[in-house]
């Protein structure tokens, strides 16, 4: 197979555009069209649905299957890329994290401080975006490891727990809850995270096993939005207690706990894409995540 024409095919399907392809590989809109009619002419199958005008551009079913492998091998090839220049002991490189907005803002500096201070000619980039996104990213092989709350739904990725985000409902601080606390609970304006945040996956999820419906909800970009409205008085919230913490002890937000319940929490997770092997410098900073 020609790889250079499968590489033709992959950017193509990624960007989901012959002109965008033959911008990002620094080749003319005909050269791309020609290398794809060489592939499929090669292995006898259509791989792209000719859209109309407007439309967006499809992958056949064939297609589809293509980009699933081609995705992989250009990820070892990255890795294989990436393992050599790492061979100098770790002295040069870049290494990409992706991680969801709280474990970004919270969680992940002390550990980077501590990478960078061990393997400082190491360039470090950090990608902040939710679950989802982080997740595509890690399947686009833009990122070396994630780091998230929510669990993976992409069955090549492959999840590794690294500890546990204590959480708690917050309501404002000049709420009093009844006694009958679910239900008065139940009857608040809920502040919750956008589809996709790992957030509100897990919120969800807990909300249920403690009986609270939710019957009204806001949706607020990120943690610490949600957690400033509480404070104004505009709903209550599920939170990560690290997030929640300063407003707490300033006396605008207070925890409320369900009797006899466990304490909420949530995973975070580790994440790596199966069919790309780390690099040296991924593998130090997951014994640095693991270690420390």
């Amino acid at each position: 197979m020609n790889l250079h024409a499968l590489r033709v095919f992959y950017t193509v399907a990624k960007l989901g555009s012959f002109s965008g392809a033959a911008e990002a590989l620094f080749i003319s809109q005909p050269a791309v069209s020609k290398a794809l009619k060489e592939l499929e002419h090669q292995l006898n199958i259509q791989l792209i649905e000719r859209a109309s005008k407007g439309k967006k551009l499809t992958l056949s079913e064939g297609g589809q299957a293509l980009f699933e492998h081609a995705r992989s091998i250009f990820a070892i090839e990255k890795a294989a890329i990436d393992d050599i220049k790492s061979r100098t002991g770790l002295k040069r490189g870049t290494l990409v994290i992706g991680a969801s907005t709280t474990i970004a803002s919270y969680w992940l500096p002390p550990y980077l401080a501590n990478f960078c201070t061990q393997y400082p000619h190491i360039k470090v980039e950090v990608q902040v975006a939710n679950t989802a996104h982080i997740e595509q990213a890690l399947r686009d092989c833009t990122i070396d490891l994630a780091l998230v709350e929510g669990t993976p739904t992409e069955p090549h990725i492959i999840s590794k727990h690294w500890q546990n985000d204590k959480m708690s409902i917050v309501i404002p601080s000049t709420f009093t809850p009844d006694k009958n606390l679910q239900r008065w609970l139940s009857k608040q304006n809920w502040l919750l995270r956008e589809p996709g945040s790992g957030t509100l996956e897990i919120s969800s999820k807990l909300l249920t096993q403690h009986a609270v419906k939710v019957e009204e909800s806001m949706q607020l970009g990120s943690n610490e939005a949600i957690a400033r409205a509480v404070a104004q008085g505009m709903g209550v919230a599920l939170l990560p207690n690290v997030v929640t913490e300063d407003l707490v002890q300033l006396g605008k937000l207070k925890r409320v706990s369900q009797q006899n319940k466990a304490p909420l929490s949530r995973p975070l997770y580790q994440l790596h894409y199966k069919d790309r092997p780390s690099s040296h410098a991924a593998q130090a900073f997951e014994k640095n995540l693991f270690n420390k």
